[in-house]
């Protein structure tokens, strides 16, 4: 018996194939004759050719039962009671495991309309299929009433190529929120349905954020124009001929400037902005100055309607060649956007309002309950004219003389007090002067000093004397004083005696004078120092 049972657990399908020991198995059902195809997925395909591999067979098992049927007898009876049932699975083919498991993605393209002047572009929505059972897609548009276009079926079902070698699309190359191009065309997948999110985020796919389609224009258009005109409307309370009566000849002032001072030589140009309540238009003027160099253009933009922002088109829209009117942008500027402090930007420049007049302020108190107004200070600082230093004078000619090619380009010659020449003609004080040096000789020469009071010039003589010839030592000229920047020239009140007098590097010391000095410094002792008045009295008087 326990023979037996050890015979029983060997498995009928490993007994060794040696004669006389051949058993069947009385479970078989099914007959057929090897083939050389198998089904996978339902296909057909080459069946593997060869034997077993080594490890599928159990080596301690085999030996056992070989050895049993070597030394020992059983009955076929007992070798199908100890026969192993054989499992198999059941073998379930592609078509029959996903049979009608289809994934769903909604989509739409851009088509665009040539030759039309009511629609530039079209939106037409779509329905993307993919069949999980052999991975065929097709792409299907929902029929439209009235559209006058060839709908429903656009790409039937089959494999679509994803690139240029061939390769079809997978299940694993879908997802929401992104481009599938087909046969040159491209379709914008934007949500899907719940078997088709369940089935991506089953597999480990991450589905991204649904997108809503954009609308069609032209359809929407049709919607209006198609829409029942019997309902009643009631009409507003403000309507256009009120605003006419009410509002005709009201006008917003405003005071702005333009700041260009960023450019090459620009500059903060003043405008006038004058916003029109009876219809909602805006104009700017121009502020001019008297010789501000520009010409006098009274406006730089007439009457109209001014766009808050004018790129705000659809990117669809061919700005190039048409200008947009209320259907593609209806945001214009109105008076909650005209107020001091805010920048309004028009015809690519920044009006920055600093002011308005009386009526708008009166009109935004009672309107839009706004009681500050004061103004914003534009002006630019004054800048400050640099000081320029006339240059050093360089010793040839006169001071004055040449300062005029300084302060004119064309130069003229000084001008002569008139009054004075004609006062003083022919009038001079004259003073006996020694040069004031260590050397002997020049310390005994004798000088007679001349200011002549028309002209305020000095003169220098030298009368002829045993050791020198005599002669003119000074021709008449305004002398400067030492130790001043700007030249400041010797007057009468500077000549009194005792007083030293520098002459191009020599010291002359006063010592004698005429009587007319001492007549002239009584008549005009405001022109002279107590000190002064009091050498000449006693040099006289003595």
């Amino acid at each position: 018996e326990e023979s037996k049972i050890d015979f029983a657990m060997a498995d009928p399908s490993s007994m060794p194939k040696l004669p006389g020991f051949q058993f069947d198995d009385s479970r078989r059902q099914h007959y057929g004759r090897t083939h050389t195809f198998a089904a996978t997925n339902g296909y057909t395909v080459p069946k593997a050719v060869g034997a077993p591999a080594l490890g599928d067979v159990d080596v301690d098992s085999l030996t056992t039962a070989t050895k049993l049927l070597t030394y020992k007898t059983t009955t076929a009876e007992a070798t199908e009671a100890g026969a192993l049932a054989i499992s198999t699975p059941p073998h379930v083919p592609a078509h029959v495991a996903l049979d009608k498991q289809v994934l769903t993605f909604d989509g739409y393209f851009k088509e665009t309309v040539h030759e039309s002047a009511e629609e530039f572009y079209r939106v037409r929505q779509v329905k993307v299929f993919y069949y999980l059972e052999d991975d065929t897609m097709s792409v299907l548009e929902p029929t439209i009433e009235n559209s006058g276009l060839p709908q429903g079926k656009l790409i039937r079902r089959q494999r679509i190529p994803k690139d240029s070698d061939g390769n079809p699309y997978l299940w694993s190359d879908l997802n929401t929120a992104m481009n599938l191009a087909i046969y040159g065309r491209v379709f914008r997948l934007v949500a899907c349905d719940q078997f088709t999110q369940r089935f991506l985020e089953s597999n480990g796919v991450e589905v991204n954020t649904f997108e809503a389609e954009p609308a069609d224009p032209y359809t929407l258009k049709r919607r209006v124009i198609e829409k029942p005109t019997t309902l009643a409307t009631t009409p507003s309370d403000f309507d256009k001929l009120k605003q006419f009566v009410t509002l005709d000849r009201k006008v917003l002032r405003f005071y702005a400037v333009w700041d260009d001072s960023s450019s090459l030589f620009g500059e903060k140009r003043p405008y006038t902005l004058h916003y029109f309540l009876v219809d909602d238009t805006l104009e700017v003027r121009e502020q001019h100055t008297p010789n501000d160099g520009r010409d006098k253009f009274p406006m730089l933009l007439r009457r109209q309607r001014v766009l808050r922002n004018h790129s705000d088109l659809p990117k669809e829209f061919p700005s190039i060649v048409l200008e947009s009117t209320a259907e593609e942008n209806d945001d214009y500027l109105g008076p909650q956007d005209l107020m001091i402090g805010q920048t309004v930007h028009i015809l690519a420049r920044d009006f920055l309002i600093f002011d308005c007049d009386e009526f708008t302020k009166e009109f935004y108190r009672r309107n839009f309950n706004i009681e500050d107004f004061t103004p914003i200070d534009v002006a630019e600082p004054v800048a400050q004219a640099a000081t320029k230093e006339p240059p050093v004078h360089d010793g040839f000619g006169s001071y004055e003389d040449s300062m005029q090619s300084v302060l004119s380009l064309k130069p003229k010659p000084p001008k002569a007090n008139v009054a004075k020449l004609l006062q003083f003609d022919n009038q001079a004080l004259r003073f006996r002067a020694r040069i004031d040096s260590d050397n002997p000789i020049e310390a005994e020469r004798s000088f007679v000093l001349s200011y002549l009071l028309a002209t305020d010039t000095i003169s220098i003589f030298e009368p002829k004397s045993r050791n020198t010839l005599g002669g003119k030592f000074l021709e008449a000229q305004r002398i400067s004083k030492p130790g001043y920047k700007d030249p400041v020239y010797y007057a009468e009140g500077d000549l009194y005696i005792g007083a030293r007098v520098e002459v191009y590097g020599r010291t002359f010391v006063l010592e004698d004078c005429d009587a007319f000095v001492g007549a002239y410094a009584e008549a005009h002792q405001s022109d002279y120092s107590s000190e002064a008045l009091a050498s000449i009295r006693a040099q006289l008087s003595a």
